[in-house]
């Protein structure tokens, strides 16, 4: 079982930046595809970005070149640095890891969730 807990979530102005982390635990992640996800009040989940065991990594057209996804394997913990964040962005991110080290933008391939994190830009 891997147990998620994401934190840095906050309230920022449009432009601003935020960074948020995601801590695993109960077994290493450094091997496992693991990904962020961001679900808008009315709206369904979407993939944000996601970094392969490889590792590789892919993001939403919506986020690419303003967001960074990255992983600390000694702190078993992963990041999203999210720059010059608009209104649009504002939604509750997920982390989430999958047994497999192949990375996915499908929600329902990932097997570990956490808890989210509210972000909200304001304009």
């Amino acid at each position: 079982q891997v147990q998620l807990a994401e934190s840095g979530g906050g309230l920022v102005q449009a432009g601003g930046s935020l960074r948020l982390s995601c801590a695993a635990s109960g077994r290493t992640v450094s091997r496992s595809a693991m990904g962020w996800f961001r679900q808008a009040p009315g709206k369904e989940r979407e993939f944000v970005a996601f970094m392969s065991g490889a590792p590789v990594t892919y993001y939403a057209d919506s986020v690419k070149g303003r967001f960074t996804i990255s992983r600390d394997n000694a702190k078993n913990t992963m990041y999203l640095q999210m720059n010059s964040l608009k209104p649009e962005d504002t939604a509750v991110y997920y982390c989430a890891a999958r047994l497999s080290g192949i990375g996915s933008s499908v929600p329902r391939e990932y097997a570990y969730w956490g808890q989210g994190t509210q972000v909200t830009v304001s304009s």
